[in-house]
Order: structure tokens, then sequence, then C-alpha cells
């Protein structure tokens, strides 16, 4: 395979990841989308960038199992709720995400429950949030992607009477986003950034939510593309790139630990979704005719009771910088989750809610763990169960895990093209 003494595994292992499995994305595109990603221009009270939660210093995430948004202060594990009127009224639901290979040519699909997928079910291209009222012209899944925490309350958005664009959304969601286009084309480097990029734009009047969209996912696929891993190495002939642990540990990822039946392909995810029984805390991305706070993962999206309690598999190209884990970040280790994959009632019954990391939120605490005390919504997460327990001694959880580390990047991790700005047009402060 590959011209490699393989070990002996029991699925093939995938092809290497290239180049040419990445959408080709404009430079000058790209370069404007890096001052707007860190830019807070873009968020409703000009106080939150998408930098803010997916910050490369932190593996792309913010290292918090769920992220504290609009009305927070400072970066990470360091990130504090706020305090007085701006403080927060809700954590994000679910944990904030890396930003790695999201440009990959075979991705078609994206949030944890999947509410974003490529499509033509609203004749736009996509199956969104926004359904026929989502405009055309996304140059990727990830274009799309980028115009919806804009808009989220508790993201980047803020409460309906703090400004223009939470009010605008309040009434329907595409009204914000041209408040948020004219915020940005009025400044005069933007407006001049923008003629120069986009060949279709003559003039900075002319600059909608879509070409900010467009330069966001440009930069993003392109600072964060990463396939020069150990593993990548060796799928590419160099059987010297893995040592002992990491080579049995792709055995049993690739074998006995059955890891890769949804961690396939060259992305190591199957883009589909599945129930893994993790730890239930904080707000739940809850439906509006929802009687308990709960998150019920791409049922939400499809309504079907199958698809009860299942998240999105991620990709897991530098996993090793993206913790926590688990679609709320229940997990601080790699240890833990595998754990968790190999007897989650076990793991669900030791947990403890200390291992979350939630940043302190007093006023918030009641909501925090509620639905640990529904026995009957407990019992309803425990009947659906898409994995199976499986015994694997402690030693093969360390080779796992050393396996996991291989998929760290080199070059592509310690020096991406672009890196932090010092500064970005609308004069507003850079989250470093």
């Amino acid at each position: 395979m590959f011209g490699l003494s393989a070990p002996a595994v029991s699925a093939e292992l995938p092809p290497p990841l290239k180049q040419d499995d990445f959408i080709a994305f404009d430079s000058k595109q790209a370069a404007l989308g890096q001052l707007l990603f860190y830019d807070k221009i873009l968020s409703g009270n000009r106080n939150i960038a998408c930098a803010t939660c997916h910050h490369p210093s932190l593996g792309t995430g913010d290292r918090l199992s769920l992220g504290i948004g609009e009305g927070g202060e400072g970066l990470g594990l360091q990130r504090s709720a706020g305090t007085g009127d701006s403080r927060i009224k809700k954590r994000i639901p679910r944990n904030a995400p890396g930003l790695w290979n999201l440009g990959a040519k075979e991705l078609h699909v994206l949030f944890h429950d999947g509410r974003l997928s490529i499509a033509d079910t609203f004749e736009n291209g996509f199956n969104s949030p926004a359904e026929e009222w989502l405009p055309t012209g996304f140059n990727s899944l990830l274009a799309a992607q980028a115009v919806f925490p804009v808009t989220a309350q508790f993201e980047m958005a803020g409460n309906p009477k703090e400004n223009e664009v939470a009010g605008a959304i309040y009434d329907r969601i595409d009204n914000a986003w041209p408040i948020l286009a004219k915020r940005v084309r009025i400044i005069p480097e933007y407006g001049r950034l923008f003629v120069e990029a986009f060949d279709h734009i003559d003039a900075p009047e002319e600059v909608t939510i879509v070409e900010i969209a467009n330069a966001l996912a440009a930069f993003q696929a392109v600072e964060w593309q990463s396939f020069d891993s150990p593993f990548d190495a060796y799928l590419g002939g160099d059987e010297t790139a893995l040592g002992p642990a990491q080579k049995r540990g792709l055995e049993l990822f690739y074998g006995k630990a059955g890891c890769s039946s949804c961690h396939s392909g060259k992305l190591l995810s199957d883009q589909k979704f599945h129930a893994l029984g993790l730890p239930p805390f904080g707000p739940g991305r809850t439906r509006s005719f929802d009687p308990m706070v709960r998150d019920v993962g791409v049922m939400g999206e499809t309504d079907r009771l199958e698809d009860a309690y299942g998240f999105r598999t991620p990709m897991l190209r530098n996993v090793e910088l993206t913790a926590p884990y688990g679609h709320n970040g229940a997990y601080p280790t790699l240890e833990g989750i595998i754990r968790h994959h190999l007897d989650p009632d076990g793991m669900l019954k030791a947990w403890k809610p200390e291992t979350a990391a939630l940043p302190q939120a007093p006023w918030l605490e009641a909501i925090d763990f509620v639905v640990w005390n529904d026995a009957r919504e407990m019992a309803r997460q425990a009947r659906f169960r898409d994995i199976e327990p499986l015994s694997l001694s402690n030693a093969e959880i360390a080779d796992l895990v050393a396996f996991l580390k291989s998929l760290t990047g080199s070059q592509s991790v310690t020096s991406p093209p672009f890196g932090i700005p010092a500064t970005v047009p609308s004069g507003l402060p850079v989250d470093r």
C-alpha cells in the first residue's frame, strides 16, 4: 500500500491528503479575509471577532468546553463571563470546533448538528438555517458558514435592544447582513481592498455579505490547511515517520479499536452523525418547542427520532491541539475521550462537573447541570448509543494517544501563511 511495509490492519489506510484535495482560493481575497477574521467590526457591539473563539494560539479553538461569546472579556481559559449589564446571558451551547482543513473539496456538511450542508433544498446551493433567505454567490461551504456566527445572538450579534444588527436579526436573519456589509465597506481601507480583490466589485458600495464571507473562507482555508504531519509523511511513503508506539496505535485505529469505521477517508471523518452519550451540560441547543434543557443533536435538523443525540464525526488532523473534546468539550484529554468511546456508560457515571472547562458565571450555574436532575431525559439519552463497549489495555490506549499525536502538522502549524495582523482597518483592538 503506497509502497509501505504497513502494519497489519483490517481497514485500508486512506490515500495521502494532497494539495489537489483543496479548493483553490484567491490570495488577495485571503489577505483581506485575514483582516476581517481578526476585526471586531463584524460583531453587533464591535467587541468580539471570529478569532476570539477560534484563535491560532489555542489550536484555532478557545480551550473552553462551552464558549463565552458576546459580553465576555479576555481570551481562552482567561476569558470571563463579563460584568454588569454586559455580562453574558447564556453560554454558547456547543464547543468551538477547530478550523483545520475546512477548505477540503470533499467536505459537504458543517456544524456539530449538520445544520449547514451542500444541497439544493432551497435552490441556493445549501440547506441552512437561513433557508430561502440565504444569498447566492458563495465560493464554498466554508463561506456559507461564515455568515451565521455574526447573526447568532450569544456568539457575535448581541441582544436585540443593544445594536442595530441584533435588532434586525430579531425580525429576520437576512436583515442583518446588509448592515454588516455597509459597516465594513464604508471604511476606506476595506473599500479599496475589496475593489482590488474581487474582479466584479468596481466600487465599495457594491460589497455585500457574500464578498465578506468569501474573503473569510479564503483566509481560513489557506491559513489552516494542514497535511504535513508524521502520519501524512507515513502515508506518502516514509516508513520512519512514525515511532513504534504510533505504529501500534495506527494498527489499533485501523484495526481492533475500530476508530476508522467513523474516522475514515482522507479527512478522517465519515461526515456522518453518531450518538456517543457524552456527559450533557450547559444550555443545550434547544428547539423552540423543547420543554426542557437538552441537546438532541442532528435530530434538531432532521426531525427523525433515529437521529437523536447524534453529532458529526470530527476530522482529526491536529486533534492534539484542539482540546477539549466532544461536541460540548466534555473531556479535556485525548485519553479521556478515547476511554469514553470504549465505555460510554461507565465514563458517564464517573464523570464529574468540574471536568468541564466553564468560566465562572454564578448567575448561570442553575442551568449548567440541570439536565442531570431530569431522570427521564438522562434515560432517553442513555437509550441512544452508536458505539459498543470495547476493552483495551492501558498500554493500548496510550498507543492510540500516540497515534493521534502523529496527526499534528509541522510547518502548517508553526508557520501559517498569514499569522495575526498587527492592526485591522476598523482600528478596533486585535485579540492576541
